[in-house]
């Protein structure tokens, strides 16, 4: 039986989600093109769109915490970097 659509999410869900939706936007906008580019490349080398979606909001999850860590705007260069850098994710901060 499914949750109904009122249903609270956990936190990890809820993020998780919120950043997906995200990467859809971006890549229905076109806005970075390295978002469309990056669903196109991983797609013709055996991805899942799921799993895609998953890894490019991990990019941007990653982003966002050094944003906050770091107290400055988003790296839009190191973010397209990254994607493209995709299935390699960018390595964790200490």
């Amino acid at each position: 039986m499914s949750q109904p659509d009122d249903a609270p999410m956990d936190d990890e869900a809820f993020a998780e989600q919120t950043l997906i939706e995200a990467i859809e936007n971006q890549i229905e906008a076109n806005d970075p093109p390295a978002a469309q580019a990056t669903l196109n490349k991983l797609t013709l080398v055996g991805y899942e769109r799921e799993e895609i979606l998953h890894l490019m909001a991990l990019v941007l999850a990653h982003e966002i915490a050094a944003m906050l860590r770091e107290d400055r705007p988003f790296d839009g260069a190191w973010y397209e970097q990254a994607l493209r850098a995709l299935p390699e994710l960018p390595e964790a901060a200490d």
